[in-house]
């Protein structure tokens, strides 16, 4: 602590406030960390966890320049993914301001640890990504370069799936906010690797309050096509309507 305090007191007679106060702009890199405890895990309005609670986080890397890398994990079911009980997620991109407009580029990839032996499907899935956002409003697209999470056979090609989601986000009260999703989800091939329907619509409306730098979320969560995926358990459909509970810190 002597130490800290006699560099300061030089800085100061040397003219060091100056450099001082230009240390504390915005840093060339930044980091941060997230973890959360939501009540069921949703992708696209589907469960992953067969209804059940899931733990997550993963972190963020970020340039000055605009440019990140990222990773996100979450526990799954394993009878969902071939044993697999987690999904990885890797991402990176680009994003930036052009006066009000935000845009964001990049790819994600979704990986399985564990999945594909013995001959059992290796679950995976890649796809680019561009957005916007104004305001409150955001919208993305995304586009599948590999096959759709691994779906496959009877002569199908469910590369080139695609995503559109809007979302909305407003304050209002301080420190609670209202939101609203709603996605399309476009399966190429889709009839012809078994599904039901070769596209669904998922929706979402909830809440989120910060508490002392904890974000607090309630929804509710339903899709357009609830049998379109099932969890893990023969015939349990996976895009039942349901309202799910969320708890999160950034760090």
């Amino acid at each position: 602590m002597k130490k800290i305090v006699l560099a300061v007191a030089m800085a100061a007679a040397f003219g060091g406030i100056a450099s001082i106060a230009h240390a504390e702009e915005t840093p060339e890199w930044t980091f941060a960390g997230n973890a959360g405890l939501v009540s069921d895990y949703r992708f696209r309005g589907f469960t992953q966890t067969n209804y059940k609670p899931a733990f997550q986080g993963g972190f963020d890397l970020g340039h000055a320049s605009g440019f990140y890398i990222g990773n996100w994990n979450s526990n799954v079911e394993q009878k969902l993914y071939s044993g697999a009980s987690l999904e990885m997620d890797f991402y990176g991109g680009y994003k930036a301001t052009l006066g009000d407009f935000g845009y964001d580029v990049g790819y994600y990839y979704y990986a399985y640890p564990g999945t594909g032996a013995n001959g059992a499907t290796h679950y995976k899935n890649g796809e680019f990504y561009v957005g916007g956002s104004y305001g409150p409003i955001a919208a993305k697209f995304w586009y599948a370069t590999t096959d759709f999470f691994s779906l496959k056979g009877n002569g199908a090609d469910t590369k080139g799936s695609w995503y559109g989601e809007l979302n909305g986000a407003y304050e209002v009260i301080e420190g609670v906010n209202v939101l609203g999703h709603v996605g399309y989800q476009k399966i190429s091939d889709g009839k012809k690797v078994g599904l039901i329907a070769d596209n669904v619509t998922d929706w979402k409306v909830g809440a989120t309050k910060d508490v002392s730098g904890w974000l607090l979320g309630l929804s509710v969560i339903g899709t357009s096509e609830k049998a379109l995926f099932v969890t893990g358990e023969t015939g349990k459909n996976g895009g039942k309507t349901g309202v799910v509970a969320s708890v999160s810190k950034t760090f």
